[in-house]
This record gives C-alpha cells, structure tokens and sequence, in this order.
C-alpha cells in the first residue's frame, strides 16, 4: 500500500524569512521557521493548512531568516523543535527544554509517518544542514543556504520527487550591482548562496526522471529576477513544472506523489495574489 500525497508549500522564501511546509494529510513539518507566527498563520489558511498538523520544526541554521519566528510559534502551539547544539547555541533562542530536540548529521528522524533525513550543507553558519522529507518512496528535498554544489547535495537531489533549491543571485547582476565588495564575496566565496548558474547545473546534470516539481528558492531582491530565473529553468524543464517561490507570500499548495502530480486546490486571494505578482 503506497503512501498518500505529500503535500508541499513555501510560506515564504527570501533573506527576509524562509518557511517550508511539508506534510501527508496527518502530518506536516516545517522546515525553518523564519517569518512570525501571525504571518504563518495567516498563509497557512489562505491554503486551508491547520496549525494542528504541525508535529515538528527543523531548523537548518542559526541566522535570523531561518529563526524568526521560532520561539513564539514552537511555545504557543507546543511543537517541538529539532536543531543541533551548534545552531542554538550560535543563535539567541530561548526555548523550553522539553520542546527541543538535537539531532545530528546523517540521523533519521520520524515524525508520525514521515521520515526527515539531515545532512551537512556548506553555508558560513555553525551546524548547517540540509532535508530530506520522506513519506514510504516519495521524497522531498529542502536545500538553500548553500556555498556550492557538494557531493550530499547531489546524492540526496538524485532521489527527490520535488524539492526546494536555492537560485539566489544572478552573477551578472550581483556583480554589476551596488553591493560593497566585501557582501559580493560572502555570497559568492562558496561559503554563502548557490547562483541561477549553479543550480541549473545540477538541474541539467543530476535531474532524476520522477522530479516533478521544482520550487527556486531564497532569490535575492537585488541580485536576480523571478522571470529571468523562471525562465532559465523552463528552457530545461522537460516534464518537471518549475515554480519561483516569493519572498512576500505563499505558493499554491502542490500535491506530490499519489494518484496526482499537479498542483492542489488553492484559496482564490492566494491564487489571485501569486498571479498579480508575478503578471
């Protein structure tokens, strides 16, 4: 007997706040929890997502996109919270302790049905980590916040369904932009963000034929361009739908896996909002 659908959203995603959602139709976790708790809230209704399903948060790393709205969600709605000493012990959270959880890299964590995988990522924070969301044989990926293309990430996207993947900046426009030097350099020293070029190359490269969605993530304001990004993907997309995920609201809800692979029912504000954004 296969496992139901995962259902996958990004409730935002950008250097003002990241937040993925990843569940089956009894469960869900977060990945990050970078914007408040209203707003969550707030985005996980327009899509028709109940706070209740949420049995866990993992966080990748310590900065404050990521960390946001952490400790006032986990206590109001007393979800527990993974994360590695480093990473708390490099931020200034303040969690009850029964709510946290360590987990360290390689280790499988299980929440209800779900498997989360963890892995170590290149990213100029203390632990950072990268996600695998399993539900049976469908996986999803969540990688951002990543220096380069090492050789975890592309074992872990070969196997994906769908997956988050960093697309930060355009080297062109980081390069031409009005960033001091010092800025151009952390992003691009293969300690900050993965490039449009970057990511295409293991889009081109190391595709797997079941990826049907792929969702670009973390796109800088300054540094690059929805379309230009969107457009880069489509012309290698083949049969995988390529979706640009926004740093102001949520995507539609998409369902992976099951008897579908299209994208679910979504509320008409949000429908409405994510098309007059990007029209």
């Amino acid at each position: 007997m296969g496992c139901n659908p995962l259902f996958i959203t990004s409730l935002n995603s950008g250097s003002n706040g990241n937040c993925y959602y990843i569940g089956n139709a009894k469960e869900a976790v977060l990945i990050d929890a970078g914007i408040s708790c209203r707003e969550t809230e707030k985005r996980m209704l327009r899509l028709g997502l109940s706070m209740g399903k949420i049995k866990a948060i993992f966080i990748s790393h310590e900065h404050g996109d990521h960390i946001r709205g952490l400790t006032v969600m986990a206590k109001k709605y007393r979800i527990p919270v993974y994360i590695t000493p480093g990473t708390i012990g490099n931020s200034k959270l303040e969690l009850p302790e029964d709510l946290v959880n360590s987990f360290t890299s390689h280790q499988v964590v299980e929440i209800g049905s779900l498997q989360i995988t963890c892995f170590p990522k290149i990213h100029d924070a203390a632990e950072p980590h990268s996600f695998m969301v399993s539900c049976e044989d469908i996986k999803v990926g969540v990688f951002t916040d990543l220096g380069i293309v090492c050789e975890q990430l592309t074992h872990h996207f070969k196997q994906c369904d769908a997956a988050f993947l960093e697309t930060n900046y355009d080297e062109e426009l980081l390069q031409q932009g009005n960033y001091p030097y010092y800025l151009k350099k952390r992003i691009s020293d293969g300690f900050g963000h993965l490039s449009n070029k970057q990511a295409l190359e293991l889009f081109i490269n190391s595709r797997p034929a079941r990826l049907t969605h792929l969702l670009l993530a973390h796109l800088s304001k300054d540094n690059n361009n929805p379309v230009l990004v969107e457009n880069l993907f489509k012309e290698h997309a083949q049969d995988t739908m390529i979706i640009v995920a926004s740093r102001d609201m949520e995507t539609p809800l998409f369902t992976i896996g099951g008897a579908s692979n299209s994208s679910a029912e979504i509320s008409p504000l949000a429908d409405s909002a994510l098309r007059a954004q990007y029209s």
